[in-house]
Parts: C-alpha cells; sequence; structure tokens
C-alpha cells in the first residue's frame, strides 16, 4: 500500500505546488479546497492530512477537531500549513493534536522534510505501510503498557484508567506512553521532544508543558506521579 495524503487548501495554487512536490517523493496525493469538501471524503484511507487554518467556513482548526474526535482518523497525522505564524496560533494548533506546524511562506524543501517526519514518527514507510495492514489482521498483537489501573493498549490505540476509556490526543498518548516505558528518571524537555515529537520538528518548551499539565488532568490520581523537577525537566515515579 502507497502512502497517501490529503492535502486542504482554499488557494488552488498552494494545492498544486504541494501535490506536485509531494509525489516527487512518491506519495499518492489527492486535494481539497475547503473543509467541507473534504469532510465528504474516506479520511480513514490517508496516512497524513496536511490541511490550511484559515479558510471560509470551516476553519483548518476545527476541521482537525473533527478528525480527532472521529475513532476512524483521530490518530491520522495532520500538518498545519498556515500564514498565521505566531507563537501562540502553534501552540493552538498543537494543542489541538496536530503533529507539526509549517508557516507560510514556506520552504518546500522543509516541508518535504516535515513530512518525512511525521511520517516516520508515525511509523509509516513504504516498506512498512502493507506490513502495517497486515498485521492488523492478525489477532495477536503488542501486548499492554501497564501501571496499576492505567493501562495503554498498543493495538487499539487507547489509554483506560480503572477500565475507564480515557479520551487522549496522539501527543498525550504517545507522551504517556513515553514515560510509563521509561519510569523513574527525569527527562529534560530536548530528551523529551526528540522521543515523542522527533528532531525534525520545532517544539516550544510551552508545548510541552501545555501537553504534560492536561496529561496530569486527565489521569486523576496518576496525574501525581507525572513528576516535575525545575530546570531539568520531567518523568514519570512509580510508586508502590
Amino acid at each position: 500500500m502507497r502512502i497517501r495524503i490529503l492535502v486542504i487548501d482554499d488557494e488552488e495554487a498552494i494545492c498544486e505546488i504541494l501535490k506536485f512536490n509531494l509525489e516527487k517523493e512518491g506519495y499518492d496525493v489527492d486535494c481539497a479546497y475547503s473543509a467541507e469538501e473534504a469532510l465528504e471524503m474516506d479520511l480513514s484511507v490517508y496516512t497524513l492530512i496536511m490541511v490550511d487554518i484559515m479558510m471560509e467556513r470551516i476553519s483548518g482548526f476545527d476541521f482537525a477537531k473533527r478528525v480527532r474526535n472521529n475513532p476512524a482518523t483521530e490518530f491520522t497525522p495532520i500538518i498545519f500549513c498556515s500564514a498565521l505564524g505566531a507563537e501562540d496560533d502553534k501552540v493552538m494548533g498543537l494543542n489541538i493534536g496536530a503533529d507539526d506546524y509549517v508557516t507560510k511562506p514556506f520552504v518546500i524543501g522543509e516541508v518535504m522534510a516535515r513530512v518525512r517526519a511525521v511520517i516516520r514518527r508515525a511509523g509509516m514507510t513504504e516498506r512498512n505501510a502493507t506490513a502495517q495492514h497486515a498485521a492488523d489482521a492478525i489477532p495477536d498483537g503488542e501486548p499492554d503498557v501497564v501501571y496499576h489501573g492505567l493501562r495503554i493498549d498498543l493495538n487499539q490505540k487507547i489509554c483506560y484508567l480503572n477500565d475507564e476509556e480515557v479520551g487522549l490526543t496522539r501527543t498525550e498518548f504517545d507522551l504517556l506512553l513515553f514515560f510509563l516505558r521509561h519510569p523513574n528518571r527525569i527527562y529534560s524537555r530536548e530528551e523529551i521532544i526528540t522521543q515523542v515529537w522527533g528532531d525534525d520538528v520545532v517544539v516550544t518548551n510551552r508545548t510541552i508543558d501545555t501537553n504534560i499539565t492536561r496529561l496530569r488532568k486527565k489521569l486523576g490520581d496518576y496525574g501525581n506521579n507525572i513528576t516535575t523537577r525545575q530546570g531539568f525537566g520531567y518523568g514519570f515515579k512509580e510508586t508502590h
């Protein structure tokens, strides 16, 4: 199965530029010229969605929220491509659950590098895309990651708190999984960025702090296990 990318932008020229360059990279690319048009499509077939923010009726932010609230697409990587370049806009986009944020006017080489990085982080490459779909048909998958009443189902990509499902964004899910797999150690923000976002993505300290604050609130009493060491970073402390 080839990697499929959906580009959503109300500027046809932007769509054509991205489509041309993405297809040169070997991806299958479709374009939609509004969020409304995209929402009429089967979004579950795409490996990655690239979306503008400032569109007439449904904004890119609102579109991304709908994608994240749909079980069929809640983990589909999203890259915002927008002329909104303020830090607050970027933080909002990442907090919604986007995997990256590219500011217009962009350098096409940088965009292609960010696309490759997001696809790599999502675990999708041309070589393993078919293998992943084959693995989905196999009943036995990866074992759950469990800490007392906290459980991550790696096959369904769901977090459970005392057997109740917890609604996590993709970033929150990846953060928690990283902490549970590497407990009892403090990691710097730079180390967390490398492990959760990847080296190719620009992430601010505020973005990390915001995602961890939100994650703590969603985990109830287990939120207290995510510890802060001022001047050093964050970690997950096991208690008995």
